[in-house]
């Protein structure tokens, strides 16, 4: 699509907010600003992966970014609603990436609990993806995953439905998943919880591939305080009352508040 055709449905997508429902809308804006987000801390591929949310109050409606848009770009308007299919519910010259939507309807699809998917292809998780151990708890960022993050063995690009099934049984109840040989996968309730795994398990991967010599080298605390460890980040959520999701919101407000239209 070029430039012209593309600012033209953009345009027209702006004008008619007024035909979307508050809660929808709330839920755009939200979904725009982590877009936008995982843009700023550099876990983009180009105009590939996808972050996707339930749209409030359905069961097999979801909102994804349009397929051509870098994540800078997106905003609560330009967002896409597709059905748990990955079929466009508005075809209005927008539409989705198919490869993308086969993973994270995949999970929408069988897990109730989970509002919103994150897939990523960056440098340091595909890199840990990549490695026979995974992800171990050499961190303090890694051992909030600790028992808690899941592994999909690669099949080849993602285009296939039947791998689905795979999906979500290596899944199971776990809030994240490495796709090996591929990249990362978080999930939430909410955008917010759905972010903070993935910010966290990127750091966790950053950390493990910087460290020097083999995995016979570093210090690995014992199972009992990885568990102890975890749990504690567990407790921290209702203390911590989103203050990090509100002050992340305030950076985009100073980037670009562009991502609200």
């Amino acid at each position: 699509m070029d430039s012209e055709t593309l600012h033209r449905i953009l345009a027209r997508r702006k004008a008619q907010r007024h035909s979307i429902c508050e809660a929808e809308w709330a839920a755009r804006v939200e979904l725009a600003a982590c877009y936008r987000l995982v843009a700023h801390y550099r876990m983009t591929d180009m105009i590939y992966n996808h972050i996707s949310l339930r749209v409030p109050g359905t069961d097999d409606q979801f909102l994804i970014n349009p397929f051509g848009l870098l994540y800078e770009e997106v905003t609560a308007s330009s967002l896409v609603k597709v059905d748990q299919n990955g079929q466009l519910i508005d075809d209005d010259g927008l539409d989705v990436n198919p490869a993308g939507f086969v993973i994270h309807s995949a999970i929408h699809m069988s897990r109730h609990d989970v509002a919103c998917v994150m897939h990523t292809h960056t440098r340091a998780g595909v890199a840990i993806a990549a490695t026979k151990h995974g992800l171990l708890p050499v961190s303090q960022h890694a051992m909030r995953f600790f028992n808690r993050i899941a592994y999909h063995d690669y099949e080849g690009i993602a285009l296939d439905v039947d791998e689905r099934s795979r999906l979500v049984a290596d899944l199971g109840s776990l809030p994240t998943l490495v796709l090996r040989n591929h990249g990362l996968l978080t999930t939430g309730a909410s955008v917010h919880a759905a972010f903070e795994n993935m910010y966290y398990l990127e750091m966790a991967c950053q950390i493990q591939t910087s460290l020097a010599g083999g995995a016979e080298d570093w210090i690995l605390p014992p199972p009992a305080v990885c568990e102890r460890t975890a749990q504690q980040f567990e407790r921290s959520l209702d203390f911590l009352e989103q203050r990090d999701w509100h002050a992340l919101l305030r950076l985009v407000e100073r980037l670009d508040p562009g991502y609200r239209e």
